[in-house]
């Protein structure tokens, strides 16, 4: 049997023979399109290219790329398990000319592929071409020699592929092949490629890119027609392999197998649980390709999307018996069958294991007190079908039911019935699939919404696929159309040039020139004005004519290649085609040079310290500061943070020169330097090395030697995220001045506690331990004052359905001394519901103790704390003899305490 990692090899094989450079799959993190979630398709890596905004080395190329798609055609994530052919996580081999090869050569291409290197019968194939794409049927003819009655038109919804609604477009011609009649699933006599049926699988999809969509709805000829195609690894495996689903090829088998040997069932009890055990190993192949990129799990965008399928996968393993984590174990089955080719997956696996494991320990915790969840839901739907004013099974309307009704009527549904969106929230956030809630509501005679959980799951799709919604900016659509020229960059050899002016832009609009005050945007042929980028913010200065002065306030880079000087003309004016002298602000530049080469000696240094897996994964790179984000799953002690700030100025000591080369991406990384994850490289690349110690792709700004950062301070360690740490520093300039605040802050110190240089810490520590004696007595003032306040406090308790309720507010140094006043106020009336408020810390807090008798007639100290401290803007909660609550409005603390009768009544009704 010919193995999926044979026939990856013998695809980009076949293609390197036929002239194709063989280009690394991009990460799962789209580094060149701001519409996309994740790279779908192998084109994505490409798109400038085809846009003619990014000049390659080569003008053909093959791929086997990662992608990722969890929305689509074949990508819904409910369909993923029962579905023999939608995935989340797939591999698109693919073949790409740049304005070399057309047609004749792609269908050769994949024609010959399909059945004389991979020994497909060509009676089994049947093309497709767009309804008018004549010249692609004459050549599957004369080409392939494939019979007219064999090629099916399909329209544009099918055989018409596009880049958006404007720019590159193409008919497509697609490679079906025919699983044979025994697959058919449509039972039609008619059946064939046009109708959708599992006999018919899409094989192989070939765009050919020859139009332009214009704005106006013209659509015109590209003067240089591309190709772009994919063929999808999953599809053609089960072909080859002989089996009548992807899930029985090698690609899934190996995680299958791992699968059932830590749950320790036969190949009976896998057949019997087949769906789980298809989206446990199709989202193990995400989880462990997302993380191998850079993602963590998290609330938002790529975060959410990876916790969601991870927690998805977690529920099927639940279900079918595992009792602990098991993910980082069938990710490994994903490691092993596939690292040999994706060796990031090797290189952070110890990584991806730890976050699988974290994440999945957290969730399952979760998923345990999700069961207690579902038990009050259904507790409440019973309750509220009951109405208030009317007896439920129990007898009467907990305070849980009676406090839905009040403030989340929209929440509940008809009587007998789980809303649905009660129903997706016990799915979504505590792990409860729609099922598993169904049958235990039906178990209590009830009925699910599951209508409206099917509303609340596709408004939760669409969060999925748009909480990280980057539009297309205006600006960068302006730029496109205006098909300049890239600019010549030559800041890193000076901050100083003469240049003249391509375009100006004022008002979202192209102008020949501009006069004083206006707010402009300039494009230069060349300027030594750095550009944000990776990290690095972008340059300021000025640009001097003969008649104007502009201040530049920002250097961006609007599309590939093009940079932009923001700024206001602050004297005269200039215009179009005008000589220029770009002026950097250079003092600020060597700021950021500072903190840039920091920040790569911090790097270093910090995979020294932590691990190999702290990669960087977001940086800001400030005149005044540095920003560092890298993975990595605890806190920095402050031993290794000492350890990472001494190994930076040990390095700055050293004055290690500090050196930038060009180079091919294959030879740099071969040579050791580091390529950050989700940064999109080019063939050609720039190496920032500081000489000994580390060495990565860079595009910045850097100094010439370690030794001109001066110094180095972390002021901060912090957390932003699941597995996400970010250190802030300061170098130079920013680090003198933040020292030397700190020595003045602690001169003031010394003169305010009166003592003398070096004793600062022992003096204070001194008086807080005063201080901690003197609140102590204090204290115990209170509670003898307290203890004589009972008695008087006793006559104001009121009588509520045959129990004591007394609502009071008292004077307390903090929550323990309320505690114990509560106590000893309930003591003394016997069967009561005390309820004592108090300003501590000029915050109003609540303490609830219920006797135990009242506890027994359904009274809970917990529910009626939580209530009431709604009153002022707060809440909380506890056990139901005593419970504790806080708010943000103490003027409302007394509204508080007065609820608290009227509850005590109602839920004794």
């Amino acid at each position: 049997m010919i193995s999926s990692a044979e026939i990856r090899s013998r695809f980009l094989e076949f293609y390197r023979k036929r002239g194709h450079t063989i280009v690394k799959s991009s990460s799962l993190l789209p580094g060149n399109d701001p519409t996309l979630l994740f790279v779908n398709s192998g084109m994505v890596q490409f798109k400038d290219a085809f846009l003619g905004l990014e000049k390659r080395a080569y003008t053909r190329a093959a791929t086997a790329q990662k992608c990722m798609r969890v929305s689509g055609k074949h990508n819904d994530l409910e369909a993923v398990g029962p579905s023999l052919g939608h995935h989340t996580f797939f591999e698109m081999l693919g073949n790409f000319s740049f304005g070399d090869y057309f047609k004749a050569e792609a269908i050769d291409s994949a024609w010959t592929f399909l059945t004389e290197e991979l020994g497909l019968d060509p009676q089994r194939l049947y093309p497709t071409v767009y309804v008018d794409d004549d010249e692609a049927l004459r050549l599957w003819q004369e080409i392939a020699g494939v019979p007219a009655s064999r090629v099916t038109r399909l329209g544009k919804k099918d055989n018409f592929w596009a880049m958006g609604d404007t720019g590159p477009c193409g008919p497509c011609s697609e490679i079906v092949y025919d699983r044979g009649p025994e697959a058919c699933s449509c039972g039609r006599p008619d059946c064939s490629p046009a109708k959708e049926c599992d006999r018919w699988l899409e094989l192989w999809n070939l765009v050919f890119m020859q139009f332009d969509a214009r704005e106006d709805g013209t659509v015109v000829p590209l003067p240089r027609p591309s190709i772009d195609t994919g063929l999808g690894m999953e599809r053609i495996a089960s072909i080859l392999q002989g089996v009548d689903s992807n899930y029985e090829t090698d690609l899934f088998l190996p995680i299958m197998r791992r699968t059932r040997l830590l749950l320790g069932h036969d190949e009976t009890a896998m057949r019997a649980n087949i769906v789980p055990y298809r989206i446990i190993a199709d989202h193990s192949r995400a989880i462990a390709f997302l993380i191998a990129d850079g993602v963590m799990p998290g609330n938002e965008g790529r975060g959410y999307v990876l916790r969601m399928i991870l927690r998805r996968a977690a529920v099927r393993g639940r279900q079918m018996g595992f009792e602990g984590p098991f993910l980082a174990e069938t990710a490994q089955a994903v490691i092993d069958t596939m690292g040999h080719h994706y060796a990031e997956l090797v290189e952070r696996g110890e990584f991806i294991r730890e976050v699988i494991n974290e994440e999945e320990e957290r969730f399952l915790d979760t998923l345990d007190a999700g069961r207690a969840h579902l038990d009050r839901v259904i507790e409440g739907t019973i309750a509220v079908t009951a109405q208030p004013g009317r007896l439920s099974a129990s007898g009467k309307l907990s305070f849980e039911a009676t406090a839905a009704l009040r403030t989340q009527p929209a929440r509940l549904s008809a009587a007998g019935v789980v809303s649905g969106r009660e129903a997706f929230d016990l799915y979504s956030t505590h792990g409860i699939p729609l099922e598993v809630t169904v049958a235990s509501a039906a178990d209590r005679g009830l009925s699910v919404d599951t209508e409206g959980f099917e509303r609340a799951m596709a408004e939760e799709r669409e969060r999925g696929r748009s909480a990280q919604r980057f539009g297309i900016d205006a600006r960068e659509e302006l730029y496109r159309r205006l098909d300049l020229p890239m600019t010549g960059f030559v800041g890193y050899e000076t901050c100083r040039a003469d240049s003249h002016i391509l375009a100006i832009v004022r008002d979202g609009a192209r102008v020949a020139g501009a006069a004083t005050g206006d707010e402009v945007e300039i494009v230069l042929a060349k300027t030594p004005f750095y550009a944000e980028a990776g990290g690095q913010v972008g340059d300021t200065g000025e640009l001097l004519t003969a008649t104007g002065r502009v201040v530049v306030t920002a250097t961006v880079e609007s599309v590939p290649g093009v940079i932009v000087h923001r700024g206001r003309v602050a004297e005269g004016g200039m215009a179009e085609g005008e000589e220029v002298t770009a002026i950097v602000d250079q003092e600020r530049r060597l700021d950021a040079a500072r903190n840039h080469t920091a920040t790569h000696l911090l790097h270093r240094a910090l995979r020294q310290v932590a691990g190999e897996h702290a990669a960087q994964s977001g940086s800001l790179v400030a005149p005044d500061r540095l920003r560092f984000d890298f993975a990595h799953l605890s806190p920095l002690s402050a031993e290794e943070l000492g350890r990472v700030e001494a190994i930076v100025n040990h390095q700055i000591r050293a004055n290690s020169p500090v050196t930038a080369r060009e180079s091919s991406f294959d030879d740099a990384v071969r040579g050791g330097a580091v390529a950050l994850f989700g940064e999109k490289y080019g063939d050609r690349v720039r190496v920032v090395t500081v000489e000994g110690f580390s060495s990565e792709l860079c595009g910045g700004t850097h100094l010439g030697a370690t030794g001109q950062i001066g110094s180095f301070l972390i002021v901060g360690e912090s957390s932003i995220g699941a597995g996400l740490r970010r250190i802030e520093a300061l170098t130079g300039r920013g680090a003198e001045t933040y020292i030397r605040g700190r020595m003045d802050a602690l001169e003031s110190l010394t003169r305010v506690l009166s003592a003398r240089p070096g004793e600062e810490l022992q003096r204070a520590e001194d008086l807080v331990e005063q201080l901690r004696a003197r609140r102590r007595i204090i204290g115990q003032l209170q509670r003898q004052i307290a203890r004589r306040d009972v008695d008087s406090l006793l006559g104001e308790a009121v009588e509520v359905k045959g129990a004591k309720v007394l609502a009071v507010q008292v004077e307390a140094v903090d929550a323990s001394a309320l505690r114990e006043m509560c106590d000893r106020f309930r003591d003394r009336l016997g069967s009561a519901v005390v309820a004592l408020g108090a300003l501590v810390n000029e915050r109003p807090l609540l303490v609830v103790g219920v006797t135990q008798d009242l506890v027994a007639k359904g009274l809970h100290a917990g529910e009626l704390a939580s209530i009431a401290a709604q009153r002022m803007g707060g809440g909380g909660g506890g056990r139901p003899n005593m419970a504790q609550a806080g708010g943000g409005d103490a003027s409302r603390l007394s509204e508080a305490l007065d609820a608290l009768p009227p509850l005590v009544a109602e839920s004794l009704d």
